[in-house]
């Protein structure tokens, strides 16, 4: 994975752990991670300009095609987490590295490295109207 470094964080959303995303361990369940991830990915999205919706209209079909978790810490019940994430452009990909911390502790919960490919009129594009939109940012 991809060295993690707080310069490289272009954006942070804190989210508060919700009782019902917690299995019988009282832990938050690993899938959820994947919810957390999606997003914080979406909010990005949105704040930099380009929202999903936007996307849609312009005939861009962002699609997840592998996603890499190393899960290190547990969240429990009254937890609140800080999601950040970078991007960065690799060919078609934008992958989207994205830690999780616990607010209070600062510990690293998980990192993941989220890699997303543009599907434009059916078929697999070089993303370039992506790359426009977040050039500042790659």
């Amino acid at each position: 994975m991809t060295k993690r470094d707080n310069k490289d964080y272009i954006y942070s959303l804190e989210i508060p752990v919700r009782d019902y995303e917690l299995d019988a361990e009282g832990i938050v369940n690993n899938a959820n991670y994947l919810h957390y991830l999606e997003y914080t990915r979406h909010c990005f999205c949105k704040q930099a300009g380009f929202s999903f919706k936007r996307m849609s209209d312009e005939g861009i079909v962002p699609v997840v095609n592998h996603i890499e978790v190393d899960y290190k810490t547990p969240l429990r019940s009254g937890d609140v987490m800080v999601s950040k994430l970078w991007i960065e452009r690799r060919g078609v990909r934008f992958v989207f590295c994205q830690d999780i911390y616990n607010k209070s502790t600062g510990s690293l919960v998980i990192k993941a490295n989220v890699s997303v490919v543009c599907i434009e009129g059916s078929q697999l594009s070089r993303g370039e109207k992506l790359a426009e939109a977040f050039k500042r940012y790659l």
